[in-house]
């Protein structure tokens, strides 16, 4: 009849049982998505905790280290050339030499000079011999002259004290005579004493400018010894020879840069921002990435901070009192030194870059 319903199609499936709704997914997708936000969040903040917050780094780092030029005190010319570019040398051995000759010359002649002043001091002191033996000798004429004044004297008062008719006018005349003449010779006598004693002391005086002229002497031959033993130039210190530009044949002067030597013991200077500093203190354990060696990871700690940012020790310090006025974050030199001794193998010298990381937290 028309009047019937149809009955339902059973071959198609119900809507409503078979595929979710559209906002059931989105709410699916968009806990997913918070969820998976969460974790991202939480590990980088554990990442940040745990390897950016407690550390102060900087790309401004290098390695530095003793480096000793090596010049020439006297003139002349290389004859002995004893290194090699990049060659290690322990302190005292010889790096190169320079003609003695002239040196040798010029010590020889000055060693007979210094003979020739010990010779004259020897001729003064003697002459002072001399001349004491002659002060004595006229001391001891001083002392008779005394003693014949004295007699003569003696003599006259006797004479003068008798009557005039018990002595003739004759004997008198003769002792007076003898007085006088006692007193001259006394005179003459003391007169001469006073010359010895002058003439000793200009003996002591030639003796004391023949010291002067020895003493002289002396330290020109030692300043000649120093000049022959100048020619050969040692190492002050042990360390590899770097920057060698002197050759055999080379006329070299006086403070002349020869080649460098740099010493094993190096260490990392660190230009940390002047903001970093607050964190940091001496003691403090870093880590260290040498560029050359990126395989390996170094030990260290603070040593010491700079007591002034790196541009006030500069050639040209800036001049910060002007009207165009920019500031600029100030970096800092801090030293920092490896805990143990570097392996023997790897070639760590200065001016190679380092990352540090400090352990400041």
């Amino acid at each position: 009849m028309e009047g019937k319903a149809k009955p339902a199609d059973e071959s198609v499936p119900n809507a409503t049982t078979v595929t979710p709704p559209r906002a059931a997914k989105h709410r699916k997708k968009f806990l997913v998505g918070l969820i998976f936000a969460l974790l991202l969040a939480a590990a980088g903040t554990f990442y940040y905790l745990r390897f950016v917050a407690p550390y102060e780094s900087t790309d401004d780092a290098f390695i530095d280290g003793y480096v000793t030029m090596i010049s020439s005190r006297v003139p002349g010319q290389v004859i002995r050339l004893r290194v090699r570019d990049n060659q290690s040398v322990k302190q005292g051995d010889e790096l190169l030499g320079i003609d003695p000759r002239d040196y040798q010359a010029a010590l020889a002649q000055i060693r007979a000079d210094f003979e020739a002043a010990r010779s004259r001091l020897n001729q003064a002191q003697a002459q002072v011999k001399v001349s004491e033996a002659k002060l004595a000798q006229t001391e001891a004429a001083v002392t008779a002259a005394e003693a014949e004044d004295r007699r003569a004297a003696d003599d006259l008062k006797r004479y003068q004290s008798v009557e005039s008719r018990a002595v003739s006018q004759s004997a008198l005349d003769l002792a007076q005579s003898q007085a006088h003449s006692a007193a001259a010779n006394l005179a003459a006598a003391r007169s001469q004493a006073k010359a010895a004693e002058a003439d000793v002391a200009l003996s002591e005086a030639g003796v004391e400018t023949a010291t002067a002229g020895v003493q002289q002497a002396e330290a020109k031959l030692q300043q000649a010894e120093l000049n022959l033993s100048y020619t050969r130039i040692l190492a002050p210190c042990p360390g590899r020879v770097t920057a060698r530009s002197v050759q055999l044949g080379h006329y070299v002067q006086p403070g002349q840069a020869l080649l460098a030597l740099v010493s094993a013991g190096v260490w990392v200077t660190a230009n940390f921002k002047e903001t970093q500093l607050a964190c940091l203190r001496p003691g403090q354990p870093v880590e260290l990435d040498v560029d050359a060696y990126p395989d390996r990871k170094f030990k260290g700690h603070v040593d010491s901070l700079q007591f002034g940012s790196g541009a006030r020790f500069s050639l040209l310090p800036p001049e910060n009192a002007v009207g165009n006025y920019v500031k600029v974050v100030q970096r800092v030199p801090v030293k920092i030194v490896f805990d143990d001794p570097l392996p023997p193998g790897l070639d760590i010298a200065p001016g190679m870059s380092v990352v540090p990381k400090v352990r400041v937290k």
